[in-house]
């Protein structure tokens, strides 16, 4: 019997390239499960997962099995013959990284041709954290945009028969020539950069090191702090961690000049939410322009209250050029 290769989460556009890739190699076989406990009791003798070496794992299977986490690691790599999860995503958020550590040594890499990898004895991860880029990128372009011109409360109150009103062009800002503070110039963060660049505006970054992609017109500053003082935008390209949990909070977010826009695709308890709300009902914060949530997909009410902020729901990253390459590569990776 060949080796199995599970898929959590259906292959929507490249079923002809998993065919290819794995005929002859692996056999494919569908999550049935809708329970963890029945997805954990299947792969011994007999259930419809035996034999399984790799899971293909998508965010939507997290309705069935749950994420991830720490026990169900664990069960995999103590009861299962799975060597390797390849993740359909460009964090680790969703996965137990601290989980697959305890299991022994673990080392990591990162190439620009191929996914950061976690090790652990057994057991491989791995995601696809640059086949998104430029669809969060602009979907990043497009909250700015909206958020210094207020395009989203214009539609709607054309939707809603008012034409113009509540419209105020005395609330309205041009994009040349502000100054766009970008927190992880990273590859989403980067090419966000060229985007806004082309309008001008002026362009400062914070990363944990300078970038050496940088270009000349993109300047490097010393601390979020000096970002937070600077900035008109303040734009967040950073992953999910226990070190950037919280990282935009109070103080960094008083720092911003009054009236400043605050953009946030990456992850939604990177910013400290309740200071968010607070900075937008006194008027500190102009408005938001968000695409993910601390606890999704619940939104909290009080941000739908605020009628010059752009909201959508966790969209950046979704458009049919973006999703075949994250199948390519999550399948790739196996």
């Amino acid at each position: 019997m060949l080796p199995r290769v599970l898929l959590c989460g259906e292959i929507e556009f490249v079923q002809d390239e998993l065919k290819a890739m794995f005929q002859g190699i692996a056999e494919v076989v569908h999550l049935v499960s809708e329970s963890r406990s029945h997805f954990l009791s299947s792969f011994g003798p007999g259930g419809p997962y035996e034999g399984t070496v790799a899971v293909y794992r998508h965010n939507k299977s997290s309705e069935f099995i749950g994420k991830f986490d720490a026990s169900l690691i664990h069960a995999l790599a103590d009861t299962s013959m799975v060597r390797w999860i390849a993740h359909n995503g460009g964090g680790y958020d969703e996965i137990d990284v601290q989980a697959c550590k305890e299991r022994g040594n673990v080392r990591s890499r990162s190439e620009s041709t191929v996914a950061n990898c976690v090790f652990a004895p057994g057991i491989m991860v791995s995601n696809t954290p640059r086949a998104n880029e430029d669809a969060t990128a602009t979907a990043t372009l497009y909250l700015m945009l909206s958020c210094l011109r207020q395009f989203s409360m214009a539609e709607r109150s054309l939707r809603s028969g008012t034409w113009r009103k509540p419209y105020n062009a005395a609330q309205i800002h041009d994009v040349t020539g502000r100054t766009l503070g970008i927190l992880g110039l990273g590859g989403i963060g980067l090419r966000f950069a060229h985007l806004a660049h082309a309008f001008p505006m002026r362009i400062i970054y914070f990363s944990r090191r300078k970038a050496e992609s940088a270009p000349d017109w993109c300047e490097y500053v010393s601390s979020i702090e000096e970002l937070c003082k600077q900035a008109d935008v303040l734009s967040l390209h950073v992953p999910l961690n226990q070190s950037t949990v919280g990282m935009i909070g109070e103080k960094e977010i008083r720092t911003l000049r009054r009236g400043s826009i605050l953009l946030n695709t990456s992850r939604g308890r990177i910013v400290d939410q309740e200071a968010v709300i607070r900075a937008l009902e006194d008027g500190h914060l102009s408005s938001v322009g968000l695409d993910v949530y601390p606890d999704e997909p619940r939104v909290d009410p009080r941000l739908l209250t605020f009628p010059r902020c752009t909201l959508l729901p966790h969209v950046g990253g979704e458009t049919a050029e973006a999703w075949r390459r994250k199948e390519l590569k999550a399948l790739g990776n196996l």
